[in-house]
């Protein structure tokens, strides 16, 4: 004997994917030349910045890492990153991996310009910080992949929209980390700022910033390694770099360029990381 359900004459259905694509669709893609306008300032810093690192000589980018790997890990660490460096000019991916760093670098640039002032201000208020927290935890909960839509939408395909997704993906931490080092600072601190006539922005710029300055460059580290991680995925929207190595590998199949790409990806990772974690040794934030 064979039973079936009927089906519900009572269902109820919402049609929210129907009004957006037929409102909000539609009004986004009409904001679309004023959302070129206002990205005018990344495309500036990322073309000057890509510009920039693919004129530099190899060998003075070589240096330069070298530098500042002996600077904040030892002479190991400087020669360990100078080779992995040059193991990525090896198997040709050097500009690659050159425009992969600018966008980085424009990313975290603007996540500092708008992350650290937006850090301050939640550290000022706790109405400002308790709007700004269910933003921030929507912020980090969306998945990567869901950012690239709006970003297309407003800003088309290319290098531009890939570090705008980037930059909003990964902002939250700066601004977090921000808030909550400016909050950890001592009242006695403060209070001996104005015994002394400092006004309040005098006090936030000798005082309350150079003691937060680790938390804050915790902050900039994270920001950094997410912006890397995204930097790949928006290779999907037209971004360039090593990204895009793994995206054409990914669709051809061809195992070796992904992981020739995904090395030259794990080699950036691991230097900038190593590097932002210990660019402010704790013995200056003590110093301060």
């Amino acid at each position: 004997m064979n039973l079936k359900v009927a089906p519900s004459d009572y269902e109820i259905y919402i049609p929210i994917a129907e009004w957006i694509e037929r409102n909000i669709k539609e009004w986004l893609f009409m904001q679309r030349p004023l959302f070129k306008k206002l990205s005018a300032p990344i495309d500036a810093v990322l073309n000057g910045l890509d510009s920039l690192f693919n004129f530099i000589p190899f060998p003075i980018v070589i240096l330069i890492f070298a530098y500042f790997a002996f600077k904040t890990n030892g002479i190991k660490f400087a020669i360990v990153s100078s080779l992995a460096l040059i193991s990525i000019d090896l198997v040709d991916l050097w500009q690659e991996a050159m425009t992969t760093l600018a966008m980085i670098f424009t990313a975290v640039i603007f996540c500092m310009i708008i992350g650290i002032p937006l850090g301050i201000a939640a550290s000022r208020s706790i109405v400002f910080e308790t709007i700004l927290r269910p933003i921030l935890d929507v912020m980090q909960t969306i998945p990567s992949f869901v950012y690239l839509i709006p970003v297309v939408m407003l800003f088309g395909v290319g290098l531009v929209p890939g570090v705008v997704a980037t930059i909003i993906f990964a902002l939250p931490p700066i601004v977090r980390l921000t808030n909550l080092g400016i909050r950890q600072v001592g009242k006695g601190f403060k209070e001996a700022g104005a015994s002394l006539g400092l006004n309040r922005f005098l006090i936030l710029r000798k005082i309350e910033i150079p003691l937060a300055l680790k938390t804050i460059m915790a902050g900039v580290n994270q920001t950094l390694m997410l912006a890397l991680s995204m930097v790949v995925i928006a290779a999907l929207i037209g971004a360039g770099g090593l990204g895009l190595t793994v995206y054409v590998a990914l669709g051809r199949l061809d195992i070796g360029a992904a992981v020739i790409g995904g090395t030259g990806i794990v080699i950036l990772a691991i230097v900038l990381d190593r590097i932002t974690q210990k660019i402010i040794p704790q013995e200056d934030i003590k110093g301060r």
